[in-house]
């Protein structure tokens, strides 16, 4: 695979309208928006722009399907799910080409973002059909207790760029497995994967209304009057957690469940007795997964003192050995950032920590030429001052701060209005057990750099975030329980 004939198929052939009650339309108004390959700033292809009136109509379609989709036996459900799952492994060679395309991840790795995208539906379709209740003897007798869970209602998903599939049928997978119908935002940069997606499941038999689409460049006046509409009942959202705020506050006037999957600022500690072979190859997996543009990227590398300079030296050379090109090139490890503010933005938190006294062991320094590229960077002796210690970096850069003692990182680490994940290098299990309960996250990585996983529960807590995805709980976020007394 691979090569510009393919390269412009599998464009063409992805819906570019607006799914709305089972249906690909044009945006109300006509309106396209362009969507660009970061590799080369070009032009890949216009969809459609949706507006507030296209925001209605799938809201129409969302609320009038609610009811028989939550009649569905959830057997049915999970055969739609596994349906998608099995033609997302048939398709994976196009829809990894397809998110390179838009996205700029290696082929390689946008090849295991679909394995892993499939993993969400058939978790989800098990879970489908083990929606559990209750029916006990109230406590003083006299009546009984009948505990069940129904579906919370027409839901509204907004995905992010970074993981344009994956993070899509986290939240799709839980709403069509709980029953809910659901509108899909996905984000502006990255369209084209959710598009594809939508196809997918209109295949895989789910009905119309169930999954409506709307690509849109205008995002607060397509969601606001949703949210408020009274009709969504449920927000799911991924991004930013400046966004986030704003959505939360839109949501509390009707009272909506919500998810929030927010910002990271993720720190990564390595003691002095840890192995350094693994501590390095668990700095690479968690720093440069998706060219490092994830939340939960490794933004801030705690070394002990006694071992910063060994770390400092294996890491620089294991990232500077790193092909940095075209993703969808053979051999590439790190692709082109999402876009130019994103790399202006890298460049200028490296430049802070230099002037603030870091050192650059490798890379610092965007090339010129065409498309978003950025080196992989090391920085040492990195100031707790420094921007790139409160701000995610989101790009391929690790910085090296010393530490002592535990006491002094673990507070280091906590010092952020943030906590998603932590990763805790050691050898010492009582320490690392230990740091890990101490540690304000989520999610902590003991002696491993990569925690996402569709069966694990996924979440922050603190400004990173409300709820949780994936796991036992991830069908929770939307249900509803009710109870119900009987007189006997």
């Amino acid at each position: 695979m691979g090569g510009e004939p393919n390269e412009a198929r599998v464009v063409a052939e992805v819906p570019k309208g607006l799914l709305v009650a089972g249906q690909w339309v044009d945006a109300s108004g006509g309106e396209t928006f362009d969507v660009l390959d970061p590799s080369t700033g070009e032009v890949l292809c216009a969809v459609a722009d949706a507006t507030p009136e296209d925001g209605r109509r799938a809201l129409d379609a969302a609320a009038g399907a609610q009811k028989e989709f939550a009649a569905t036996a959830p057997r049915a459900r999970a055969d739609m799910l596994m349906a998608a799952f099995d033609l997302l492994h048939e398709r994976i060679d196009d829809l990894a080409l397809l998110m390179t395309l838009e996205m700029g991840k290696p082929l390689a790795e946008a090849k295991g973002e679909i394995a892993y995208a499939a993993e969400f539906f058939r978790h989800f379709a098990e879970e489908a059909v083990r929606i559990e209740g209750g029916y006990q003897t109230a406590p003083a007798g006299g009546s009984r207790f009948l505990i069940t869970k129904q579906p919370v209602g027409p839901a509204l998903l907004i995905t992010p760029w970074n993981f344009p599939m994956a993070m899509g049928t986290r939240k799709i997978g839980p709403a069509i497995a709980a029953g809910c119908t659901s509108i899909i935002k996905p984000a502006e940069l990255t369209p084209l994967s959710m598009l594809a997606l939508g196809e997918i499941l209109r295949e895989a038999g789910v009905p119309d209304g169930v999954v409506n689409m709307l690509p849109t460049s205008r995002p607060g006046e397509l969601t606001e009057p949703l949210l408020r509409s009274g009709v969504i009942r449920k927000l799911s959202f991924t991004g930013s957690t400046a966004v986030g705020r704003v959505l939360l506050a839109q949501s509390a006037e009707k009272v909506l469940r919500t998810s929030m999957e927010l910002g990271g600022n993720a720190g990564f500690v390595v003691f002095e007795d840890a192995d350094i072979d693994e501590a390095v190859a668990g700095a690479m997996a968690a720093k440069m997964r998706n060219t490092g543009e994830a939340c939960t990227a490794a933004n801030r590398i705690f070394v002990q003192r006694s071992v910063i300079d060994e770390f400092g030296d294996r890491l620089a050379k294991a990232m500077s050995e790193l092909p940095v090109g075209r993703g969808v090139e053979e051999g590439v490890r790190v692709g082109p950032l999402i876009d130019e503010t994103a790399r202006e933005k890298v460049q200028s938190l490296v430049d802070d920590a230099v002037a603030g006294g870091a050192r650059v062991l490798t890379g610092g320094t965007a090339p010129d030429g065409p498309g978003y590229f950025y080196p992989p960077t090391v920085l040492t002796d990195v100031p707790v001052s420094a921007r790139m210690g409160s701000e995610e970096i989101f790009g391929p850069v690790a910085p090296l701060t010393p530490f002592d003692t535990e006491d002094e990182v673990v507070a280091a680490v906590n010092d952020t209005e943030y906590g998603l994940v932590n990763y805790v290098f050691t050898n010492d299990l009582r320490r690392g057990l230990r740091v890990a309960e101490a540690l304000e996250s989520g999610m902590v990585g003991l002696n491993q750099g990569v925690v996402s996983n569709p069966a694990a529960p996924f979440g922050g807590v603190k400004a990173s975030g409300l709820g949780r995805e994936g796991g036992r709980t991830g069908i929770e976020e939307f249900l509803e329980t009710k109870y119900v007394g009987i007189a006997m």
